[in-house]
Order: C-alpha cells, then structure tokens, then sequence
C-alpha cells in the first residue's frame, strides 16, 4: 500500500485548497480511508473519513468547510477545504487506518 499527498500550500484567512491522496493498493470498496493532521508537537487529530460505501463523516470543528471525496478510477482521495482558520494550520496525512503517506503542510496565515 502506497499513499502520497499533494496540494498543500500557504494561504490567506478564508481561502481554500484542495489535497489530494494518491494511492495503490487500496481498495476503496472495502476500505474507509480517513483524513487526520498534526501540529508539530502535538499529537494527530482525525479530520475526515469516506466510508466503503461512500458515506462521509467529519470532526465537528471542520463540519460545513471541508469535504471528503474520492475518485475510485483516479483511485485518488480528496479534502476540498473552504473557510479556511490559522487553526487549520497543521500537517495533513491521508489514511486507511493502518497505512500513512508522508503528509502535506497546509499554512493558514495573513
């Protein structure tokens, strides 16, 4: 299993990106995939998950600004981030539990 993330970046207050995770070796159809981050010295907090069977579920604090998505052809994951907050600003991996990629740094910053 192969995952790398892309499409991080800085940006102003209010502003979007979008990430994305590239994968091999996951089957979407079985396996939720989830998006988490880190700020460096703290631990990593769960931000978003896209079940097996599509549905999606998000941390309270990034409900209503961020969405999950995936494209199984591309078999690629997404996090569409809107509204963005300076605390927002942290490392963000993508996940299918039990594997990682090597993060992205979303800088959220005037």
């Amino acid at each position: 299993v192969h995952m790398v993330e892309s499409g991080g970046g800085l940006v102003q207050p209010g502003g979007s990106l979008r990430l994305s995770c590239e994968t091999s070796g996951v089957i979407f159809s079985t396996t939720p995939m989830s998006w988490a981050r880190q700020v460096p010295g703290k631990g990593v907090t769960w931000v978003s998950a896209i079940y097996k069977d599509g549905t999606t579920d998000y941390a309270e604090n990034v409900l209503g600004r961020f969405t999950i998505s995936r494209d199984v052809a591309k078999s690629t994951v997404y996090l569409q981030m809107n509204s963005l907050k300076p605390d927002d600003t942290a490392i963000y991996y993508c996940s299918d539990n039990t594997y990682w990629g090597q993060g992205t740094q979303v800088t959220v910053s005037s």
